[in-house]
């Protein structure tokens, strides 16, 4: 759980190539950064009684997480269309802060999620691609497996479309994660795909990128 500044540091430091630094000359303000590029992705500080993170965010996700919580409100001291502050007083759920956190690194190391998240996007409506074609085209022919654990946390289904993604075979994931059992189905028979026990033709509706 992250209830405070030190768990949130922690969970920042789990990321790769990342290290804390207090750059301000004050204990009060310690930030996670990426080593690729030294931008800080997490800033942790304490006001008004409560520690607060500041973390990077999609402009069109800002209001979203506002508008979701009191606790989230424009970054403190930093652009205010692409940071928000994440007040810790008990009343965001520790799952939407990690995300939030999560979402805050991939947009600064433009990680290897980040890359997987873009190359769904690529996929046409209509068409399905595998987790293997995907790994290539987000520039990593080995991380096939990575491809399904990142789809297994999108940050924003309605726009990275991951249920475009099925298996070598062309199967469909047997407990879709967003929707539930048989929302994968439903989705790609809405964009014209034809799903036969649980499978798609590659041939017909592979995309052919």
């Amino acid at each position: 759980m992250i209830t405070g500044r030190q768990q949130a540091l922690d969970f920042g430091l789990s990321f790769p190539d990342t290290y804390q630094d207090a750059p301000f000359h004050d204990d009060n303000w310690q930030l996670v950064r990426y080593k690729g590029n030294k931008k800080a992705f997490l800033w942790t500080y304490e006001k008004n009684g409560f520690i607060n993170l500041n973390v990077k965010v999609d402009p069109d996700k800002a209001l979203f997480w506002r508008d979701m919580y009191q606790s989230v409100v424009p970054g403190y001291h930093l652009n205010k269309d692409h940071w928000n502050t994440i007040i810790l007083d008990g009343t965001v759920p520790d799952d939407d802060i990690r995300q939030m956190i999560a979402d805050s690194y991939d947009a600064i190391s433009f990680s290897p999620a980040r890359r997987i998240y873009e190359a769904v996007k690529r996929i046409p409506r209509g068409c399905v691609a595998t987790y293997g074609q995907v790994a290539r085209m987000a520039g990593d022919p080995g991380m096939a497996r990575a491809v399904g654990n990142a789809l297994h946390r999108n940050p924003d289904p309605d726009n990275i479309p991951c249920y475009r993604v099925v298996n070598s075979k062309g199967q469909l994931a047997e407990k879709f994660a967003f929707g539930g059992e048989g929302r994968q189905e439903e989705l790609l028979r809405s964009e014209g795909v034809l799903v036969t026990d649980g499978k798609v033709d590659l041939d017909r509706f592979g995309w052919k990128e």
